[in-house]
């Protein structure tokens, strides 16, 4: 945990500069924050790792005994209950499945796990996956959200990885509401959320990484407040088959990894979760359909193209 001292100007207190993070879903969480200096920091810590260890619990794929896994292993037709925010990711994911017309789909785990991007020993035949007719997620699989109710009605193999760390952010948000923290910036690897700014009146900076496979290195700042960023991409997890490279996400339309002129997509939405599954919905879509949604919900995109250039969709003011 690092400090630094800043005062907010319209706080009669002094705010104090503090950072944490832990490990979380393979990758790590970060929270930076101004602060009175009588906040239980300890107290607080233990709350950020709790909300994503919660939600690693739920979602993951990785690991067995997760209610998505409950989920995935129960028999078609048998209602499984769920906690309440599975529940909710469950019913955004096919929501927001069913605004990008099947674009965001979580039902493509059989493919990841197909194309080698699960957990080990999970890797069912590819040519098997790509040839069987796909069942439609957004109709076979059916929620009672006030029971807390969860039914397959085809054989789905779920896959929340194009969401739930956008989710698990917005946890960490919560979190830091509920300490009252005033400003701050939390994030999961590339997915980020803000509240306020600095006290100076700074906006938060986030890096907008370029989309290189071979270096880690910024194309761009974004500055946030009140916002949170999610970007998907074709660059960080890739595997190599017979001299082409294979990215991890899929295209439930083609029962095969995306293969398009996108190396990447930035969006910016009021939540973390929602620019998650955007970001990922909006790599399958391509640009131009792309373009025409996000103008019409009014979501801020910057579209990354394999030939590095850039095209931006920004907000209506």
């Amino acid at each position: 945990m690092s400090t630094d001292r800043a005062v907010h100007t319209t706080h009669s207190r002094p705010l104090v500069r503090q950072a944490l993070n832990g490990a979380t879903m393979g990758t790590r969480y970060s929270a930076v924050f101004y602060a009175p200096e009588d906040t239980n920091i300890p107290a607080l810590a233990a709350s950020l790792f709790e909300a994503v260890d919660q939600v690693d619990r739920q979602m993951s794929t990785w690991k067995p005994l997760s209610d998505l896994n409950r989920l995935n292993a129960a028999p078609v037709g048998a209602w499984v209950k769920l906690p309440r925010d599975l529940m909710r990711v469950l019913a955004t994911s096919l929501e927001i499945g069913r605004i990008t017309k099947g674009a965001f789909d979580i039902g493509v785990g059989d493919l990841v796990a197909a194309w080698g991007f699960g957990a080990p020993g999970l890797w069912p035949d590819r040519a098997g996956v790509a040839n069987r007719p796909r069942p439609v997620t957004t109709s076979t699989l059916l929620l009672n959200e006030g029971a807390g109710l969860a039914c397959k009605t085809a054989a789905l193999c779920l896959d929340l990885s194009g969401i739930a760390k956008g989710f698990g952010v917005d946890e960490l948000a919560r979190v830091m509401d509920a300490f009252a923290i005033p400003a701050w910036l939390v994030g999961i690897d590339g997915e980020m959320r803000a509240k306020a700014v600095k006290p100076n009146g700074e906006p938060w900076a986030v890096a907008h990484e370029r989309p290189d496979r071979s270096v880690r290195e910024a194309m761009g700042v974004i500055e946030l407040h009140d916002m949170a960023v999610a970007t998907s991409g074709n660059y960080r997890h890739w595997i190599e088959i017979d001299g082409r490279i294979v990215s991890h996400t899929m295209n439930a339309a083609r029962s095969a990894p995306l293969d398009n002129a996108i190396a990447s997509v930035t969006v910016m939405a009021p939540t973390c979760m929602e620019a998650d599954a955007f970001a990922t919905a909006f790599m399958v879509l391509g640009v131009d359909e792309s373009m025409r949604m996000a103008k019409a919900r009014g979501i801020e995109v910057i579209f990354v193209l394999n030939d590095g250039s850039v095209v931006l969709a920004e907000a209506p003011d």
